[in-house]
């Protein structure tokens, strides 16, 4: 019944459809359902990799009157897989990867299965960057509708902050502009309220002169930990709006450019990036190194394309991954000491713990003003357990959930919808605080019948 089903679903799609169909027993099936997280394995009945906008139409319309469930996928990063479904039809956006560069406007327009490594590819020529997040691998989509966490946050504020329009298909079929003049409320839904709402085929960014950049890793050894995290707590709070730094506990990488000295070493690292003249970089730097002198020292001038892809290849697609997530307003000292309990415990090289500032020019927007909820948290805090061998699942995640666990009562109450696994509609609730009801009643409007599903979902009311 089922396989009669999707059988009906895409002979239905096929004549409407520029891009390719892949069905079960493709030569290109397995390949072509694979995800980032390498601990996802899901069989999805049909996957429409869509060329156009029209594909998309054609193919939502397909899965809600083929009664089929519906997933979305752009970069295929999300922790939890949410690009993906057992036994549905995915919508695969990586074949819409336009990037459009008004450089005298300083507007970015943006296919929806771009990753930043496409947009920064093209706009980095006029020395042009939006607001993104860490990894360039990651997919536009995801990261904008969540929000968007980054090494620009502190100057020029969230991806949703520099947001300026997007281009939606909805679970009507229609294609809608929404912006601050059109269809305002699903602009505001959009800014953080994840895939709830409808495919993003395009979207519009403000960009910023962003050329290269003073920025990367500086490490400590563990037992300096302590003191960096309280030092880096009160510099971040007040620092200067151009500079950022995340802190992390890494495990070193055996391999060039870290000295010898220190591969597969847990180590404290604070990984910078700042905008301002180059040529007072050294001496804004200075103190810094002065204070807490580290160990290894690789910040200096970065064209802000290679500081946006540092980390591409230590985390490459396929890895198991395991997320947990939450917002801190107030770094105490007590906290600080379970965030070191824990991070001296990492479980695999690749797994580690990230504090990230959302503070400064993210914090120029109020609570209520995007669906983003927590403008007045000062950290979001992500903690990961990663390694290729899936053997070492279950020790990974129950460190990661141990870590979370004990830092949760600490932490301002909700973590960040891009860095969460699929944990149900209570985290989801937290995630959103006072939000959430208006977020519900949007989704009554857009999409009363829940299409747009496999997301961090938000029930319509």
């Amino acid at each position: 019944m089922e396989s009669s089903l999707n059988e009906t679903v895409a002979t239905a799609l096929k004549p409407h459809f520029r891009g390719e169909l892949i069905q079960p027993g493709d030569a290109t099936y397995d390949q072509a359902r694979k995800v980032y997280n390498g601990m996802i394995d899901k069989r999805p009945a049909l996957i429409a990799r869509c060329t156009d906008v029209a594909d998309v139409i054609a193919a939502v319309n397909a899965a809600r009157d083929g009664g089929l469930m519906l997933a979305v996928r752009g970069g295929a990063h999300n922790g939890a897989g949410l690009g993906t479904c057992d036994g549905g039809l995915v919508i695969d956006l990586s074949p819409m990867k336009g990037v459009f560069v008004n450089a005298k406007r300083r507007t970015l327009r943006v296919g929806g299965g771009c990753t930043w490594g496409d947009v920064d590819h093209a706009a980095s020529p006029y020395g042009l960057a939006t607001p993104s997040g860490f990894i360039s691998t990651t997919g536009v989509g995801g990261l904008t509708l969540g929000g968007g966490i980054g090494y620009l946050s502190r100057a020029f504020g969230l991806t949703i902050d520099n947001l300026l329009s997007a281009e939606v298909v909805l679970a009507d079929g229609r294609l809608v502009n929404a912006s601050d003049d059109e269809n305002a409320d699903l602009f505001w839904a959009l800014r953080g309220g994840g895939g709830n709402f409808g495919v993003v085929t395009s979207f519009e960014f403000k960009a910023h002169p962003v050329g290269t950049v003073y920025g990367g890793p500086m490490l400590w050894p563990m037992d300096k930990a302590r003191e960096l995290m309280k030092w880096w707590r009160e510099f971040i709070l007040t620092a200067p709006q151009d500079i950022n730094g995340w802190f992390g506990f890494v495990t070193v990488p055996p391999a060039p450019p870290f000295p010898d000295a220190v591969h597969l070493q847990k180590m404290c690292a604070v990984v910078w990036c700042y905008t301002g003249p180059l040529d007072e970089a050294e001496a804004r730097f200075q103190p810094i190194r002065d204070t807490v002198p580290p160990a290894v020292d690789f910040a200096g001038p970065i064209p802000w394309p290679v500081l946006q892809s540092l980390f591409d290849a230590l985390y490459p697609p396929g890895l198991q991954w395991y997320w947990k997530a939450d917002f801190v307003s107030d770094l105490s000292d007590k906290a600080i000491d379970l965030y070191i309990k824990y991070g001296q415990q990492l479980p695999t090289m690749h797994s580690t713990m990230h504090l990230y500032p959302i503070n400064g020019a993210a914090h120029r927007a109020g609570r209520n003003d995007t669906a983003f909820s927590y403008r007045d948290a000062n950290f979001a805090s992500v903690i990961v357990g990663v390694d290729p061998d899936p053997a070492n699942n279950d020790r990974m995640t129950q460190w990661a959930k141990d870590y979370w666990l004990a830092l949760h009562p600490y932490a301002a109450g909700g973590g960040y919808i891009n860095m969460m696994m699929d944990e149900g509609n209570d985290n989801v609730k937290a995630a959103y605080r006072d939000n959430y009801a208006r977020l519900a009643e949007i989704k009554r409007k857009y999409d009363p019948a829940n299409l747009f599903r496999v997301n961090q979902n938000i029930r319509p009311t």
